[in-house]
């Protein structure tokens, strides 16, 4: 698999798009197209888990070079991110879980914190890529 920064932030950027996409199928109850994008968006999702992992595990980490104001709000993303990005694996796999064995009312109880929480990772995690990789990169 091809690993790099914007691969990752790339997925991170569909998953997103799916997960909103399939919340609003859900809201008209258009169940077949929401399970389509929620599946979707939990296979974009391990896409990118595998590629980041591999992609640190050759390359390391990149240093924040941003100075200022902007260095505590980088590092808030940062740890907000990491840290419901280690919840979001359990969570989805619930979620999914309980959807594919039809437990709806078991499945939409939990959905209510997966959905916030895995959108948040996954913007947090392009906006993470451009303060990165864009907007204060080094050089």
């Amino acid at each position: 698999m091809i690993s790099h920064p914007a691969l990752n932030a790339a997925l991170n950027g569909t998953a997103a798009i799916l997960l909103l996409s399939g919340y609003s199928f859900i809201r008209k109850r258009k169940v077949t197209p929401h399970r389509v994008c929620m599946v979707a968006a939990f296979l974009t999702s391990t896409a990118f888990l595998i590629s980041y992992l591999i992609y640190h595990a050759r390359v390391g980490s990149a240093p924040f070079h941003g100075q200022g104001w902007i260095r505590p709000v980088y590092f808030f993303i940062l740890i907000t991110h990491i840290v419901l990005a280690a919840s979001i694996v359990p969570l989805a796999l619930v979620t999914l879980t309980r959807a594919l064995r039809e437990q709806f009312d078991r499945h939409r109880r939990i959905a209510r914190w997966t959905l916030p929480v895995w959108l948040y990772v996954s913007v947090t995690g392009v906006v993470i890529y451009f303060m990165l990789y864009h907007l204060y990169a080094a050089g």
